[in-house]
């Protein structure tokens, strides 16, 4: 039987497209291997889909299971050191290949692993030293580190300096401090982006730069305008901080029939007017209220105070005198023993279970955020209670089965949509370290400004203009680019 000449014209432009993407996989492992000598280097750095490690390489970053069967790598590049990566842009480049970089695969919608077109990926996960200097409070860390990492190693000089980063010791250092990063000290030292003192980067001629090279329009933009848009980030230079020898957390919990509507509404009230060593933050979750199994909210406040609980009571008593904390509520450690803490681990368990980078669970999630600049009345929170007991939900959404992916985003995109009266307004600002594709996403590389505008005022108000500008400069044709990655003027 005759084959129609339709399909004789599909299959022989599939094959000419499978031949034609083989050829350009070869030459550019070829051009990579010239870069190098032996040539054979690439085989400990660059994993094919037919690599024996390729999957559990993959996967090991993987943390929404969301984008567990999603679109994978043409190759997976895993540098040792900075010449690596000047290969992989370098030669990535020439042939027009799409490159991405993970440092410990936190993005929330998975744009460091996944891609709408043919990719690689540049993960970072070998670059992961952390040097500490703590006679002269700094330390050079790895773009590839996590968060517990730095922690860890910044505790092993010494008790009294440490970090003001995030809590989940898991997360990748490379996008958190480019992505701005806070955690329970902020309130006192700032973003961890606030305390990059240096850094290296290698930028789309493969060249690598540090702060003076690179100058200090393009070290503003990567520290909080998402690194991934103008370059590879390799290292930081962090300015370590003082802490006291002894710390105090407390942790107490009201149900709504305790009354716990009046203390969040309080606490809206006087949260950033607290002492600035006191980190107080609001956490909602549904529970049962009795033993009759009744659902209700109960809202969780909890705390970091950096000092003694003799000194934090009197303190917390004259802010907040309706929270009730009295001095069997609150518990002294060390700051690091608080970082085990904040990331749910008991404060007695050995320090080096921060450097272990496999996440107690990876599930399902969806992630939305909002900055709240008016006190939500009473009557916002009692619609808020109802929408998280139907869902038993939050802001961070996690499930366990594929099959319920469709339900639970349609809930957080309503719940996002109740939540519009009571959220900041034009625009409606969002925090780019909790990524929303929901906001808007680009259309490949040749994404205009018009289009990109949609979600990157939401993310940088009207710095998202001075960061256009900046990646023009840095990358005009547009290399670095991703979903939500900032766009270069044409």
């Amino acid at each position: 039987m005759a084959i129609p000449k339709s399909q004789v014209m599909l299959i022989f432009f599939l094959f000419l497209f499978i031949s034609v993407s083989s050829s350009t996989n070869q030459t550019f492992l070829q051009c990579f291997s010239s870069h190098f000598s032996p040539s054979n280097i690439t085989s400990d750095v660059i994993f094919s889909r037919n690599s024996s490690q390729y999957i559990s390489i993959l996967q090991s970053s993987i943390r929404n299971l969301r984008f567990l069967n999603a679109s994978k790598p043409q190759y997976i590049v895993t540098p040792f050191y900075e010449a690596h990566i000047q290969a992989t842009i370098i030669c990535s480049e020439e042939y027009h290949m799409h490159v991405v970089v993970r440092s410990a695969g936190h993005d929330y919608e998975g744009l460091s692993y996944i891609s709408d077109v043919p990719f690689k990926i540049i993960d970072l996960f070998q670059m992961r030293s952390v040097t500490v200097d703590i006679n002269n409070w700094y330390a050079w860390v790895g773009a590839g580190a996590t968060v517990g990492e730095l922690y860890y190693s910044i505790s092993s000089f010494s008790n009294v300096y440490g970090f003001p980063a995030g809590s989940c010791p898991t997360v990748g250092v490379g996008g958190h401090i480019s992505g701005g990063g806070f955690g329970t000290i902020f309130r006192k030292y700032g973003l961890a982006a606030d305390n990059v003192i240096d850094a290296k980067m290698v930028d789309v001629n493969g060249n690598i730069l540090d702060r003076r090279s690179m100058g200090e329009d393009l070290f503003w933009a990567i520290r909080g305008g998402g690194g991934a848009s103008f370059g590879v980030i390799v290292s930081w230079k962090l300015r370590l901080v003082r802490v006291p020898p002894t710390v105090t957390v407390f942790r107490i919990g009201k149900t709504l029939e305790q009354g716990a509507t009046k203390l969040l509404h309080k606490w809206q009230t006087i949260a950033d007017k607290l002492h600035r060593d006191i980190f107080l933050h609001a956490v909602m979750e549904v529970t049962r209220a009795n033993s009759n199994g009744n659902t209700t909210v109960q809202v969780s406040f909890e705390c970091l105070f950096l000092g003694t609980a003799d000194r934090l009571l009197p303190l917390i008593k004259d802010s907040f005198p309706e929270l009730g904390v009295a001095r069997e509520n609150c518990t002294e450690m060390s700051w690091i023993q608080s970082v085990l803490y904040f990331a749910g681990y008991s404060i007695t368990e050995p320090i080096d279970v921060l450097v272990n980078r496999t996440m107690q669970s990876t599930q399902f999630s969806k992630a939305k955020s909002d900055y709240v600049k008016d006190v939500i009345p009473e009557t916002g929170l009692e619609g808020l209670y109802k929408m998280l007991v139907d869902e038993e939900g939050s802001y961070i959404l996690y499930w366990q089965s594929a099959e319920k992916t469709e339900k639970h985003i349609g809930w957080m995109r309503r719940l996002y949509k109740y939540m519009e009266p009571y959220v900041s307004k034009s625009p409606r600002a969002a925090y780019l370290n909790y990524r929303d594709v929901d906001l808007g996403r680009n259309s490949k590389r040749n994404t205009n400004y018009g289009e990109a505008s949609v979600w990157g005022l939401k993310y940088f108000s009207n710095n998202f203009n001075s960061l256009v500008r900046v990646k023009t400069l840095a990358d005009p044709q547009n290399f670095f680019w991703n979903e939500q990655s900032i766009p270069a003027l044409q």
